[in-house]
Formats: C-alpha cells, structure tokens, sequence
C-alpha cells in the first residue's frame, strides 16, 4: 500500500502503490500482476506434473502418457529442428494444389477449427478465414447449433488495418516484414512482393469486419440461417463445398454472428485472384504452426507479436511454451491430474458455501428493487435460482481415447489435437446442450459465465491466496474471492447476460420500462469509464466495456452485502473490516502492463484496464464512509451520480 495517497483520489495506488513502484514486469512479459503470479503458480505446478508424466512410465493409451509424449515431444528441439520443413510439406502442397473456386472452399473449409472464445465474441480472433463454434441455440434450448464469426486476421483487430496514424502504419509495415521473413524461412520465392499481397488482402477483409463494439450487440448477432440459404445471402463461396469439408453439411440452422462481414469475406472469395489466396494461405500456415517449426520460425513469431505487438522483450523459456501448449492441447487431461494435488475438498465446501451466500445477497437485492416491476424481478429471480455454479473442475472429464499422440510428431501432435478438439465440438450437434460443461480447464486462471448454459465455472487454479484464503477473515476473503464470485453471477445479468432467460434462451423478459431504467443506468457507467484516459490520446471504451463494468459495480455490491450478512451470523463485523474488505478488493488489481501492451487491449479488449476496475468501488455508500471520502476528492462521486444498476 501507499497510505501517502488519499484513498479518495487514487484508490488503485493507496492500495497498492508501494507494489508498484517496486515490481518490474519479467521481461518475458508484457505485463505482471496478482493473475500473473496465479498463472506462474499454476504453471510451475503443471509443469512439474508434465515432467513426471514424460519419464515414458505411464500406461500406452492413458491420458497420462499423451500428456507425457505431447510435452516433451514439444520440448524436443533437436528433433523439431532436425525435421526441418518436412512438416510443412503435406499442407502447403494442399494449397498450391488449389485451381478454382470449389477447390479454395473446400480448403478453408477443412482447415476450420473450433479456435474462438465462443463464450465472449469481443475477444475472439482467429487467422482462419472463418470462426466456429458450436453451442446451445440462442432461440432453442433443446439443441446445439453452429455459429460462424468473422475470421482472416494475423493482426489484433480491424483497427490495426484501417485505423490511420504512424503508430498503426508502423504496426502494418512490421506485420509485411514479419510475413515476408516468414516465407523466406520456408524457402518461399518471392516473398516481399507476396508480403505486399497478403497485408493487401486482409486489409480488405479488415474493412468488412464488424468492430468490436457492433460485436457485443447479441441482437445483431442473432442470424440464424438455413444452410441452404448461404449461396443466396452470401454469394461468391461455394458454401455446400465448405460446409462438407467442414463437415458441417447435416446441421440444418447455423447462426451467422456477423452477418456483413461473412457476406463481404464471400465476396473477396470470389473476386480476389486465386493466386492471392493460395499465398495468404500459405504464410498462414506457416504462421499457425511456428511454435512447433524449428527454432528460427519461432523467434521470428515472438519478434512480431511478442516484441512490436505486446511490447514483451523477451521470449518464455521453452519449458512454459512447452507447458502452454500441452495444456491447449490436453487441458482437461492435465487438470485432472492437477486438482487430485492441488485442490482440496475442503476448499471446494468453503467456496460452495461462499456461492450461496452470495448468490443470496444477490436475491436480496433483487427483492429491494423499488423500480423494477413484479413480472420481471420474477424471471430475474428464477434466473438467479437455476444458476449452475462449477467449482474447482468439471464433474464429467473429457474422454481423450481416441486422440493420437506420438512422441517425437510435435507438428502432428498439433494438428491432432485441434483436430480432435474440433471433432468433439462437432459431436454436439447430436446431442442436446449440457448445461455442466466447461469451457476453462481447471489450471486456467480465470472465471466464467456462460449466458445461453445459465452456469459458471470457477477453476481450481483461480481459487488461491491471494484471492481464496482459507485462513483469511472473512472482509478479506469476501473483497477477494467473493467479488469474483459475485461478478460472474452479475453476468448473467449485465447489459448482454440480461438478455438471456434462465433456460438460456435469447429473449426479453423485461417491462419497457424496466428496460429502459437499466438502459439508463447501464449509460451513466458508460460515460463513468469513457472519461478516464490512459493516454492522452486514447481513453476507455465505456461501450466495450459495458459488460464488465456492469458485473464489476453488482459483484462488488453483492459480495459486500454477503459479507456483511454472514458476519451478523458468526457475531458482527469486526471495526475496520469494511477497510479490510475494500483494500482486499482494490489489490486482487495490482498489476503493470507495458505500453504496446495497454494500448492494443483499449481497442480489443472487453475489460476496463485495472486501475480503473479497482476504482470501482466510488460507486459504493460504504467506501466513502470507511475512508472519509469527501467532496472535492478525484473520485469523489454525489449520491445521485452513483451507479446502482442491481
């Protein structure tokens, strides 16, 4: 802490000021903080379970030997760099072997992969021409569908194409270089003029794309289409050709999530010289895999989008790449491993106990809800008590027998597992959704909230001092753990989780007006963020935030009044514990980020950065009571001002 600074005009440095200003971000990082030290927790422990794994003792066939054989086959250098290009032989011969149209939809097609965050489409990229991901029906809850996103980029984000200014002309003047010097690793003739080209074409696939904001709006992104009627809504790909490559030609509705930009990307299918594509393809598949190419590959990667991008200076030794990838690959397989170690039952008791707490302070609130009518709080309520709550790891284990995992094949490994992965996605559009699946592995430092499964999940890895502490008291365990937990209730109903019903269908169960008050105070939290500004020439996106934002203010009320009410039942607060609880809160946001870094998650991301998340709490009565928050104080904000959207 920095107890110099007043609390009420830089809440982020009183709490953790002193951290700041002795921690240096490693310098194969581009940014550092409590998740990061979470994440180095949870990958030495993973790494030290990989390596007993990869002594070759385990069963052939287990979960235990693939892990073993994917890890150290990615670890194995010599062998990488012995294979040389062999790998690159097969899939590049794909692609020259592209001569017309139907051929090039059938590529793309058969190369599309379930690679996207499914669950949030602000965050999402993937290289592949297209997106997919397959999940509950936003309309119907008794099945699963496809989805189709907007997809070509190597770059972050549209903006990175279209935006003018040096700072972005560099970025693409760098990006041409990378692409160039990638293809002249694999031999590839010609290649700065073929550079030229590739930037060329996905800048007019950039200037389809939707823009982050358009892309949070489920109401745009509800389209469910006939599979018939691609040819006709979005001419110039042979969609039967893709969709049979894709094996996607039985599902007879898929859901087309930006609907302009899978129009426009169809266009340039048809009308960009087969020759361009051949050579956006190949640099692209050179690209995807440059972890598992030998080592020149993979340091020109890094320069790219470890150094320009992110502003990292240095690369990650090869054993965290090694554990990084195997959990990519087989996370479910290592998390089992993992949480019989590491994740006690107590703590799973503690944490379920926790839940219900808040959860319900969180029904409490909704009862005092003076402007919300009957009929909605109703739904509301129901919502709230069907939610599935995922502590720790998933209670049904993915089954990992029919992936191939040789050592010594790290290229290979790599394809088969995607591979594998997509297939398993595919698998559900026999099946009705389950609401118990997972979408993080238990090591994953994260929490989630899945709108259209009503549910989330609270990995084991996440579930760690400094944000779960069985010993801590209760203020520090509640402005901690407690607020995760009560921001990811809260999505379910921010500005997009409210949109869903309890049965995760996309439908309106508001009043017009109760609609209209939470679009009014969903507003005034919109401009709250857009005024604070990171730099000078480039503020917070209130909009792109929203949802985070929303979770953030409800989280920290409803964790706040949970912990309140479950100190009245051991006895009573303790005085100063709403201190506690506050400064507990304000450093689970300890964290640096290095400028490149900062600056590409303004434009992309869906999170405020920390600083600002930590300065969540001015909209409480509490804080300003706890620490004599006085008008004319930097974050001092009147009564009326004071966002209260539940």
């Amino acid at each position: 802490m920095d107890t110099s600074v007043a609390p009420g005009d830089d809440f982020f440095r009183y709490a953790n000021g002193a951290w700041l200003r002795k921690t240096e971000i490693p310098a194969d990082r581009a940014s550092y903080g409590v998740w990061a030290e979470l994440f180095d927790q949870a990958q030495r422990r993973t790494h030290e379970l990989l390596e007993a794994s990869a002594k070759g003792s385990a069963a052939a066939g287990s979960d235990e030997q693939k892990i073993g054989d994917y890890y150290a086959s990615f670890l194995d250098e010599p062998g990488i760099e012995a294979k040389g290009l062999e790998p690159l032989r097969e899939p590049l011969a794909a692609i020259n072997g592209i001569s017309e149209r139907r051929a090039l939809a059938a590529y793309v097609g058969s190369t599309l992969r379930a690679d996207v965050d499914a669950l949030n489409a602000t965050n999402f990229q993937t290289d592949h021409l297209f997106g997919i991901w397959i999940a509950q029906d936003l309309n119907d809850s008794s099945r699963n569908v496809p989805f189709v996103l907007q997809g070509g980029l190597g770059m972050p984000d549209r903006d990175y194409y279209v935006e003018a200014g040096e700072r972005m002309e560099g970025y693409r003047s760098a990006y041409r270089a990378h692409i160039a010097a990638m293809l002249k690793l694999a031999s590839i003739a010609d290649a700065d003029a073929k550079a030229a080209r590739i930037v060329d074409l996905e800048r007019r696939i950039a200037g389809v794309h939707a823009t982050r904001t358009e892309s949070v709006d489920v109401a745009k992104a509800n389209n469910p289409w006939p599979r018939e009627a691609f040819a006709r809504r979005a001419p110039g790909v042979d969609w039967t050709a893709l969709f049979r490559a894709a094996h996607l030609d039985q599902a007879p509705t898929i859901i087309v999530w930006h609907p302009a930009a899978v129009r426009g990307i169809a266009a340039l299918v048809q009308s960009v010289p087969l020759d361009a594509w051949r050579e956006y393809l190949t640099f692209h598949a050179i690209d995807r895999r440059a972890a598992v190419l030998p080592k020149a590959f993979g340091e020109e990667a890094f320069a790219f989008y470890g150094k320009t991008l992110s502003g990292t200076p240095e690369r990650q030794e090869r054993w965290k790449r090694a554990v990084d990838a195997t959990n990519d690959a087989l996370g479910e397989a290592v998390g089992k491993i993992y949480v019989q170690k590491f994740f006690p039952a107590s703590a799973k008791a503690q944490l379920q106990q926790m839940v219900a707490n808040i959860s319900a302070a969180f029904d409490r609130r909704l009862d005092g809800l003076t402007w919300m009518a009957p009929k909605t709080k109703a739904s509301a309520k129901a919502k709230l008590a069907t939610l599935r709550v995922g502590i720790g790891y998933p209670d049904r284990w993915r089954d990992f027998t029919t992936l191939s995992i040789v050592r010594g094949d790290a290229f290979g490994n790599a394809d088969r597992a995607e591979l594998f992965d997509y297939q398993q996605q595919l698998a559900k559009l026999a099946q009705r959704p389950d609401r118990g699946e997972w979408w993080l592995t238990p090591q994953t430092v994260n929490a989630l909230n899945m709108p259209v499964q009503n549910a989330l999940n609270f990995p084991a890895a996440i579930l760690e001092p400094p944000f779960y502490d069985a010993a801590a008291n209760a203020a520090v365990r509640y402005g901690a753990v407690g607020v995760i937990i009560g921001h990811e209730i809260s999505h379910s109903f921010d500005d997009q989780g409210s949109q869903f019903d309890a049965d995760g269908r996309f439908t309106n169960w508001w009043t017009p007006e109760d609609l209209a008050h939470f679009k009014e105070a969903s507003a005034k939290l919109v401009a709250e963020y857009s005024a604070y500004a990171p730099f000078p020439d480039l503020h917070v996106n209130g909009q792109l935030t929203l949802s985070e934002n929303i979770a953030d203010v409800a989280g920290l009320s409803a964790a706040y009044d949970a912990y309140h009410a479950s100190s009245a039942q051991e006895g009573g607060a303790q005085s100063g514990d709403d201190r506690s609880f506050f400064i507990s809160y304000g450093q689970t946001w300890r964290s640096k980020r290095r400028e490149a870094l900062s600056r590409q998650l303004l434009l992309t991301n869906g999170h405020a950065p920390d600083e600002y998340r930590a300065d969540t709490v001015r909209n409480l009565d509490a804080w300003y009571s706890a620490f004599d928050v006085k008008a004319g104080q930097k974050l001092f904000l009147a009564p009326p001002d004071r966002v209260r959207v539940w």
